[in-house]
Formats: C-alpha cells, structure tokens, sequence
C-alpha cells in the first residue's frame, strides 16, 4: 500500500515537474515573439521614417538638415550653415550644379535609369564603375543614409529617391539639396559656402565661382572651391561651358 501511495506521488510530482516545464518554455517563447515584434516594429519605423519626413518637408518653412549636420551637432563640433530661398541662388550657380552632378535633372523621375543600366553592366563586365547619383540621390543620401558606397545604402537610396522627386517639385529638391550639400569641413549649404570661400552671399555669385563650387561637390573636403588646384581649375572651365548652354536643361526650375 506504501509503495503505491508512494508511486502516486512520485507520478504526480513528475506530472507537475512537466507542466512547469511546459509553462516555462511556452512563457520563454512568448517572450521571443514580444521581443521579435517589437524588433519588427522598430525596423520598420526606421525605414518608413524617411517617407513621413519627406512628406513633412514639402512644408518650406521646414529647414530640414542632413546625417552629416546631425553627426557634428552629436560630436558637439558644431557647423556652418544658413538657410537661403531657391530665388536667392544665383542661377549660374544652380545650372552649374545640374550640368555638373545632373544633367537630365529636369527629365527623369528621380533615378537616371540609363546611366544605371551603363554602371551595372560596367560592373558585371568586371569593369570600373562610374557614379550615377543624381541630384535626388545625393539629396535622399543626404538628408536620411550615410556617405560611402554600399549595396544596401543604394537599395535604400533608390526607393526614397523616387519618393522624393514624386513627392517634392523641383524647385523644392533643388532647394533642399542646395542647402544641405557639403562644402568643406562643417560647412553646409550654398549661402555658407559662397560667404566661406568667396565672401560673396549665393545670390552673388559668378559664374566662375559658381562653377568651382559646383566641381568641388564631388569631394568638398579635398577640393577647396576657394583656392583650386589646376585641376580644378580646369574642371571649372568645362561646366563654365556647359552652363552657358544650360537653357534647355533646366526649364522645369526656371520659366
């Protein structure tokens, strides 16, 4: 009698044991999927962000600012930068850019998709790539990803890109990219960077300054618009020319 009373509770503290078990595990897996969907959550929050705000910047009184200038603002180094209207942007210095960064600006819907279709076949032919951002890539890159060539940064860039030039009108993308570009080290935007380098605002511009700032864009940190190398200089020519027959290309910035 003993030993069944016994075996009774043995069976029942392993039934009980089981069950704790069970309780558990399925406690420790629900902790998982919490933790899973808030990991979900909090990537895409991340990744819709850029769309929310590029919905938000159609507003013009939104002085929006680069990763660049929120990196130095975190660094405490502080930057350089002065909002400025897109009608007191010089033009030649506007056209300069566009013949510079973007030639078919004004034409295509925020991706050159010829000159990519050129660079993914340059690289399946294990040739050298040349770039092919455009003027909405390089604003989206600015505004919302980070500098560097990556697969994953371009497979970002591209979807915002063309979110950004359906969403804003030209003058706009202009506008914002003119004002968050890099120009030298903590200097941002075209009013800072003319008063930095040339001491005139951006309104004052001349046609050789603006094409030395619009050559410098590539690389605002080894190229100095204010005292050029040769070769810059002689970049500088080359969009001096472009610029001067500019008129067709940038109809959709100017009536």
């Amino acid at each position: 009698m003993d030993k069944e009373v016994d075996s009774q509770r043995v069976d029942i503290v392993s039934e009980e044991r089981e069950e704790a078990e069970v309780s558990r595990w399925s406690a420790v897996r629900k902790t998982w999927r919490a933790r899973r969907r808030r990991i979900v959550f909090i990537a895409l929050s991340v990744l819709l962000l850029p769309y929310a705000l590029i919905v938000l910047y159609l507003l013009e009184f939104i002085h929006p600012i680069s990763t660049l200038m929120l990196r130095d603002l975190v660094l405490l180094r502080g930057y350089d930068r002065q909002w400025v209207e897109f009608d007191d942007i010089a033009p030649v210095l506007v056209q300069s850019v566009m013949m510079s960064e973007d030639g078919q600006f004004c034409s295509h819907g925020g991706v050159d998709w010829n000159q990519m279709r050129g660079v993914v076949q340059n690289a399946l032919d294990g040739e050298q790539t040349r770039g092919a951002s455009t003027i909405p890539m390089q604003t989206v890159k600015n505004l919302f990803l980070w500098n560097g060539r990556s697969f994953v940064r371009k497979a970002l860039e591209l979807p915002l890109a063309i979110a950004a030039d359906f969403v804003w009108s030209k003058r706009r993308m202009m506008e914002i990219y003119l004002n968050v570009a890099e120009w030298g080290d903590g200097i941002y935007g075209i009013e800072a960077a003319a008063r930095h380098h040339f001491g005139v605002s951006a309104a004052k511009l001349s046609r050789r300054q603006a094409a030395l700032l619009a050559v410098a864009l590539p690389n605002p940190i080894d190229r100095n618009a204010g005292k050029p190398g040769r070769g810059l200089r002689r970049l500088a020519s080359v969009i001096e020319r472009r610029a001067s027959r500019s008129g067709g290309y940038i109809t959709c910035l100017y009536d």
